[in-house]
């Protein structure tokens, strides 16, 4: 139980980063894209050049990286909080290119209405765009939340706790492999259950239907 425990942690401190930082960024990203646009803009390769490294980064290696600065601003470099530090940012790039990927898979009649109404850049974000994409993005946020599940297992390798943890310690370890493929079933479970609600949600939503 303390396992699912610190698993639920680092996740849940980990979904909220992606919704409050990656969504945000996804949209600068998306606003300043020379697609957009129609020329270069260099807030957006900063933007680019960030996710891009950090998503191409070995994701144990970028732990460990992090080591130091998880410890100066935590006080601390092991356990479900620290380890819920550099899951977060990982999780936030995640969210971001999957936002912008959606956002620009928008029909441009979108756009040409909100002009035609005469709304603001940011009128256009909440009112057009956001609800035109709503499903794609409940999709990608899905998509980001599964993917975080895999990289929580990995936190288990450097003392971040969790059922990855876990399955390490009390499975592979101590040659209890039933206890591993307990965890490994476990972590299924979760997927398909986030899969399952994230699906669900965007099929409501989505406004073709």
């Amino acid at each position: 139980m303390i396992a699912i425990k610190e698993t639920f942690i680092m996740m849940g401190i980990a979904i909220m980063s992606c919704l409050v930082f990656g969504l945000p960024l996804g949209i600068m990203m998306f606003d300043s894209n020379p697609q957009i646009k129609g020329k270069r803009h260099f807030r957006y390769w900063l933007f680019n050049f960030f996710v891009t490294f950090v998503r191409s980064f070995p994701y144990l290696l970028f732990v460990i990286t992090l080591i130091p600065l998880t410890r100066l601003l935590l006080g601390r470099a092991f356990g479900p909080y620290p380890a819920s530090f550099p899951l977060s940012i990982i999780g936030v790039v995640i969210v971001a290119r999957l936002v912008e990927q959606v956002l620009l898979d928008v029909p441009v009649e979108t756009r040409a209405l909100a002009d035609a109404l005469g709304a603001t850049k940011w009128q256009y974000i909440w009112h057009f765009l956001l609800p035109e994409a709503r499903s794609g993005l409940i999709l990608a946020y899905t998509t980001a939340i599964v993917s975080l599940v895999s990289y929580s297992t990995v936190m288990g390798i450097i003392g971040g706790g969790g059922i990855g943890s876990f399955a390490i310690l009390y499975g592979y370890q101590s040659y209890q492999y039933g206890i591993m493929a307990l965890a490994i079933a476990m972590m299924i479970l979760i997927v398909f259950v986030i899969q399952m609600i994230g699906n669900t949600v965007a099929y409501k939503l989505d406004k073709r239907k």
